[in-house]
């Protein structure tokens, strides 16, 4: 929970993109095991690329910043697998033909978002009593 309440902007829009990745994979999913066996494929590919061209390739690299790491290699599937599945089906850019698809992502959206602005607001109020009890108790 401390993680979501601290979100910087930057972080809290990945978790944005990633969350309306999820809600459109939802509605158009295709178990076709094609899509995803060449989004893996492009995944490690310009994965790898892009880890070595951010820094050392080396595995004190990915313990050290495993997250960081990570996002590099699940880029490249998100997006091979996002154009896959919404080719043809009349999408521009990241948005859906079918309004209801886009207010669902939308949604989706948002209430990460205000979860996250919620969970910093009771942290801060929780901080705050922590210190007014500690100041009583002095």
């Amino acid at each position: 929970m401390h993680y979501f309440a601290n979100l910087p902007a930057s972080k809290l829009a990945l978790w944005c993109y990633l969350t309306w990745y999820l809600c459109i994979v939802t509605l158009y999913f295709n178990p076709d095991p094609e899509i995803w066996l060449n989004s893996l494929g492009l995944c490690i590919v310009v994965g790898y690329a892009l880890f070595l061209s951010t820094g050392p390739g080396s595995w004190l690299r990915v313990k050290q910043r495993f997250w960081e790491s990570l996002r590099l290699f699940l880029c490249p599937f998100l997006v091979s697998s996002f154009t896959s599945l919404v080719k043809g089906k009349g999408f521009v850019l990241l948005f859906s033909p079918v309004l209801s698809d886009n207010l669902i992502a939308v949604s989706a959206c948002m209430a990460v978002i205000i979860s996250s602005k919620v969970l910093a607001i009771v942290q801060q109020k929780n901080s705050i009593s922590k210190s007014d009890t500690s100041l009583i108790m002095k």
